[in-house]
């Protein structure tokens, strides 16, 4: 494949080609209620070919990797037709690296289908061993993936990923009152991750029948304490996205509120993004253009240091490139992405935060949310009153809501209990889907909009 590759990569006329080619292999059994709804493995081979000239972008995919050179000369022309220019692109030192391999404790390739499909199974009936439960989502999915990424500055990379995950939905009903609750598990190291939950499972359907005996909160404004999971997701959505260095470019007033040097926090916040956290889904060697990952600060001690870039982001802005070009598969063309975004721990005790709150909201998990520039809304999946520090009755259909930068500014503790949520996830933009990381400590917000009553 090398020799392939290097090949076509000869005597072009672009300022930029690269060429990336993937092999994959993926499983999926998914179940709506008790219903099996689809099982099944997929296998692909395809590639691309992504070239620059004067500034505009050409981008080819295919699914025989013969005749690589004419798909280059496809993309070449494409991008002349475009551009007008010039391209920038952030200068990389070429990359030489055969060594990628997925190493896994136990891969999911070795697992027949029946066993996962049985595994499957056996959760499903623990759900519905649940009384009040009207429906469920159960969804399991492994995949492999091998790439060969090479480009016209001398990279030749090839790396392989892996993946395994297991996400259960449940809806609990009475009286019209319909409540949900939802638990799931990832990693990029071990099929034995998705094993042996079916504790994890009953709690999940316990939880969802729990909170239909819960009363909605009063609306207002109250301090807020968020587990690692929802504080994770804070800081991906609400704060991550704005960190992507296309939105800032493009965008006028980002480029107003995202100045480096800025502070959006006390000296205790710190947010990062890093693609090397092991076992993490949101984890690779390499991004999709060939750059070596690593971790980001995007918020030091309060201060905004760092943004998520491609080469042609960090170009254009002067910066460094950072890793966090990322593609849906070969069929299309990378985009900047978040890999593992995160709160840093901090050092204060969740005893110690529940003690500062006279009267407030635990939120635990989320389960919707959305966000428009720096405004915010998400729905806590599990909440509970806090009064007088202790934990009180449960709430349900709590919603949070804000500005991003003044929610970051009201931050005034960070937990020392720092966590990656177990499911993972995956990350939508642009029409693709990324898998991503999510972590954090419990963080106290002494200010925050709550839904309700």
């Amino acid at each position: 494949m090398r020799e392939r590759i290097e090949e076509a990569l000869k005597k072009h006329t672009a300022d930029y080609v690269e060429i990336r080619i993937e092999e994959t292999q993926s499983t999926n059994v998914t179940y709506r209620g008790q219903d099996l709804e689809e099982v099944g493995t997929t296998t692909q081979l395809g590639g691309s070919v992504r070239a620059a000239v004067n500034g505009g972008w050409g981008f080819v995919s295919f699914n025989r990797v013969a005749d690589l050179r004419d798909k280059v000369s496809q993309a070449v022309s494409q991008a002349r037709l475009v551009g007008s220019e010039k391209t920038e692109l952030a200068d990389v030192p070429p990359v030489e690296d055969v060594s990628q391999r997925m190493s896994m404790r136990r891969d999911p390739g070795d697992v027949p289908l029946e066993e996962k499909k049985r595994l499957m199974d056996s959760y499903v009936e623990e759900i519905w061993r649940t009384p009040k439960i009207q429906t469920s989502n159960v969804g399991y999915g492994d995949g492999y993936r091998k790439q060969y990424i090479g480009n016209s500055t001398g990279t030749y990379i090839e790396q392989e990923r892996g993946r395994v995950y297991a996400r259960f939905g449940v809806v609990a009903r009475e009286n019209g009152n319909v409540q949900q609750a939802r638990a799931g598990f990832a990693s990029s190291e071990d099929y034995g991750v998705v094993e042996g939950r079916h504790a994890d499972v009953r709690e999940a359907a316990a939880k969802a029948v729990a909170m239909l005996d819960a009363q909605p909160p009063k609306g207002g404004e109250f301090m807020v304490i968020l587990d690692s999971t929802l504080a994770g997701v804070f800081a991906h959505e609400a704060f991550g996205h704005l960190s992507e260095a296309d939105h800032v470019y493009e965008n006028e007033k980002l480029k107003e509120i995202m100045v480096l040097g800025r502070a959006f926090g006390g000296t205790f916040l710190n947010i990062t993004d890093s693609g090397q956290v092991p076992g993490l889904t949101g984890s690779f060697a390499y991004d999709d253009e060939g750059v070596p990952t690593g971790k980001q600060y995007l918020i030091r001690e309060g201060e905004l240091v760092g943004r998520l870039h491609s080469r042609e982001t960090a170009g254009k802005m002067n910066e460094a490139p950072t890793g966090n070009a990322r593609a849906e598969s070969y069929r299309t063309p990378p985009l900047v992405r978040m890999r593992n975004t995160a709160i840093e721990p901090g050092e204060t005790p969740l005893e110690e935060m529940l003690a500062a709150v006279k009267d407030g909201v635990y939120c635990k998990n989320w389960y919707g949310g959305q966000t428009s520039m720096e405004m915010f809304t998400f729905s806590c999946m599990e909440a509970y009153a806090i009064r007088d520090g202790k934990l009180a009755e449960p709430l349900r259909g709590v919603n949070l809501s804000g500005n991003v930068f003044t929610t970051l500014e009201n931050i005034v503790a960070v937990g020392d209990d720092f966590a990656w949520d177990p499911a993972g996830g995956t990350c939508g933009k642009g029409g693709q889907s990324a898998p991503v990381g999510d972590g954090s400590p419990h963080v106290l917000i002494s200010k925050c909009l709550v839904g309700g009553q």
